[in-house]
C-alpha cells in the first residue's frame, strides 16, 4: 500500500547505501519524474530537466563524477537535476501560448484587466527579467528597482545570479516532490551536490547554459544505509508565528 505524504515525508531519509540484489522498476521511477514535473515553479517556467540514468555504464561514469561516493556508487539508478534558465524564452513563449489558446478567438480589446496583466506578464515581464548581456542588463535592472524600492514595495531578484537562485530554487522544489514520491512506493534515495558538475555535463552532452542542480541516488535501503537516527534542531528553535 502506498504511503500518505506524511507517512512518506516521515519515511523518506537520505539512504546512502542500497541493497545490491534489489533493482527499480524504471517505470515507477519515471512515474515519480512526472509527480516532480508538477512541482510549483517560478512563473510556471518550468525551468527544468530530468535525467534517469539507467544504463549501467553511465551509472559508473555519474558515480565517478559524485566521487564514487556509497549513495552513488551503490545506487542502482540515478536522477540528475538539471536547471535551464537558458530555455527561458522557449519556456514562456510556451505559456504565452497556452494562455493565448485559452482566450479562444477573443480580441485584444475584449480582454478583461486579468487576461491583459497575464498576456504582459509573460509578453512583457518575463523578457525584462531574463534578457541579459554580460550581467550588464541585470545591474540596470538592479539599480532601477532599488530606486523604485524607495517609494513603493518592488521585486528586488532581478540580477543574473538572482534569475540562477531562482531556477534552482524551483528545481529543488521538483527535486522533493521525486523524493517524497519514490519514499511513498518504498524506494530510497539521498540528493547530492557533491560532485563535479562539469564532467557530468560531458557525460550527458549538456548545452553550456545548463546546470546541475543535484544527483539524486536511488534504490532500496540497506539497514547501514541510513547513519544513524533522525537529528532536526527542535522545532521550537525554528518556528516563529507572527
Amino acid at each position: 500500500m502506498e504511503r500518505t505524504v506524511t507517512e512518506a515525508i516521515q519515511y523518506r531519509r537520505s539512504v546512502r547505501i542500497y541493497k545490491e540484489d534489489l533493482e527499480l522498476d524504471d517505470e515507477k521511477v519515471k512515474k515519480c519524474l512526472i509527480n516532480a514535473s508538477l512541482a510549483p515553479t517560478s512563473s510556471n517556467l518550468q525551468l527544468w530537466e530530468f535525467y534517469h540514468i539507467t544504463d549501467k555504464s553511465k551509472l559508473k561514469e555519474v558515480a565517478r563524477a559524485c566521487f564514487d561516493q556509497p549513495a552513488a556508487k551503490t545506487a542502482k539508478q540515478l536522477i540528475v537535476v538539471v536547471t535551464r534558465k537558458d530555455l527561458w524564452h522557449k519556456r514562456s513563449k510556451a505559456n504565452l501560448d497556452h494562455i493565448k489558446k485559452g482566450f479562444g478567438d477573443k480580441k485584444k480589446e475584449t480582454h478583461t484587466p486579468r487576461e491583459k496583466f497575464v498576456l504582459n506578464y509573460y509578453g512583457k515581464l518575463i523578457p525584462t527579467l531574463y534578457t541579459e548581456f554580460l550581467g550588464i542588463l541585470g545591474a540596470i535592472r538592479y539599480f532601477f528597482f532599488q530606486i523604485v524600492g524607495l517609494f513603493r514595495p518592488v521585486y528586488r531578484q532581478v540580477r543574473k545570479s538572482d534569475m540562477r537562485i531562482v531556477a534552482h530554487k524551483s528545481a529543488a522544489l521538483a527535486a522533493q516532490n521525486f523524493m517524497i514520491s519514490m519514499a511513498a512506493i518504498g524506494y530510497d534515495t539521498c540528493p547530492m551536490e557533491g560532485l563535479d558538475s562539469l564532467r557530468i555535463k560531458k557525460i550527458l552532452d549538456l548545452p553550456s547554459g545548463s546546470e546541475i542542480n543535484m544527483v539524486i541516488g536511488c534504490g532500496v535501503r540497506e539497514k547501514e544505509g541510513v547513519y544513524g537516527p533522525r537529528f532536526r534542531i527542535p522545532f521550537e528553535k525554528v518556528y516563529h508565528r507572527v
